[in-house]
């Protein structure tokens, strides 16, 4: 467990596909985001959160990433404490981009996490 003591999944026991209904949010800045991020991502920057909640599923699960796995873990805590069912990505898109998962990005060449 993290030290945020908030639930957390490893890339490798993260399914492929994820569950119908359930959300894949990145936290991450705009300028990572358009690096490279997951395909069908929802993109809400951290500091935007709280003012953005309407976007998220409040009955389907929510996995959190970010780029190692710091402020995902703070999001899922909020999230959680707030009435969400979330899930922190432990290593975040470090950990996804090394599982070898998909990544695109909104610039010309090959996607990256920065």
């Amino acid at each position: 467990m993290n030290p945020l003591n908030v639930p957390e999944v490893q890339i490798a026991e993260l399914p492929e596909q994820l569950p119908e209904g359930a959300t894949l949010l990145d936290v991450r800045e705009p300028d990572e985001w358009a690096a490279g991020h997951a395909p069908n991502a929802v993109h809400i920057p951290m500091g935007e959160i709280a003012g953005r909640l309407a976007e998220l599923p409040a009955d389907d699960d929510v996995y959190v990433v970010c780029r190692s796995g710091g402020r995902s873990a703070r999001v899922t805590a909020y999230l959680n404490a707030n009435g969400w069912n979330a899930v922190n990505i432990s290593g975040g898109m470090q950990s996804w981009h090394a599982a070898g998962r998909p990544l695109v990005g909104d610039h010309a060449g090959d996607p990256e996490v920065i």
